[in-house]
C-alpha cells in the first residue's frame, strides 16, 4: 500500500489526506442517518471522545461538521485530480479545489433548504376560519351545537358550530363562519 503512494509529493499527500478525512465524516454522517440516529446522540469511542451527531434537518452549514467534511472531501478529490491527472500546477489545482469544495457545500445547503421548506406543522388555527363557507353536517338545534364541514385551507374539516341567532339549521344548509367562540364556530346561513 505504501508503494502506491510513494511517488506522491507533499501537495498530493495533502489533497489525499483532505479527501480521506472529509470522506470519512461524510460516510459517518450517512451511516448515522440510515440507522436513524437523532439529535443529541452521543457515540463514545474508547470512552473518552464524544462525537455529537446533529439533527438531520438542520442541514449542511458552512461551519458545521457536515459542511466542513463535504468541503474537504471535494477539495481533496478535485485538487488531487487536477494536480496529478490533469497536471495543471499548484495554483490552478488549489483554486479548482477550493471552488469545488465551496460548490459542494453550496449545493448541499440548497438541497437541505429546499427540504426544510417542505416541512409543515399541520396546525390549523380555528380562529382563522372566519369567512370560510361550508355545509351543515349534523343539524344545529335551536340554541344548541351541531357540526359543519368546511374546506379550510385546503383541508376538509368538521367543526362544532352554533347559529349566530340561535336558530335551528338543518343538515345540508350552506353556511358562512362569522366568528369563533372557544373553538366553536358561529355561523350564518347563506341564501
Amino acid at each position: 500500500m505504501v508503494k502506491v503512494f510513494s511517488d506522491f509529493n507533499g501537495l498530493e499527500i495533502f489533497f489525499l489526506i483532505c479527501a480521506v478525512i472529509g470522506g470519512f465524516f461524510v460516510v459517518v454522517k450517512l451511516v448515522l442517518q440510515f440507522i436513524g440516529s437523532d439529535a443529541g446522540t452521543d457515540i463514545n469511542v474508547d470512552g473518552d471522545i464524544d462525537i455529537d451527531h446533529a439533527d438531520s434537518d438542520i442541514g449542511f452549514r458552512f461551519l458545521s461538521l457536515q459542511g466542513l467534511s463535504a468541503f474537504f472531501m471535494m477539495f481533496g478529490l478535485v485538487g488531487l485530480a487536477l494536480y496529478r491527472q490533469s497536471q495543471t500546477g499548484i495554483i490552478i489545482s488549489s483554486i479548482g479545489a477550493v471552488a469545488a469544495g465551496m460548490a459542494s457545500v453550496w449545493v448541499i445547503a440548497k438541497l437541505f433548504q429546499g427540504a426544510a421548506r417542505l416541512q409543515s406543522t399541520g396546525t390549523l388555527k380555528t380562529e382563522d376560519a372566519v369567512g370560510y363557507t361550508g355545509t351543515v353536517y349534523l343539524t344545529i338545534p335551536q340554541g344548541g351545537t351541531g357540526q359543519v364541514n368546511l374546506n379550510f385551507r385546503n383541508h376538509h374539516r368538521e367543526f362544532n358550530a352554533t347559529e349566530k341567532n340561535g336558530a335551528e339549521v338543518p343538515t345540508g344548509t350552506p353556511v358562512r363562519v362569522v366568528k369563533v367562540n372557544a373553538n366553536i364556530l358561529v355561523v350564518e346561513t347563506i341564501s
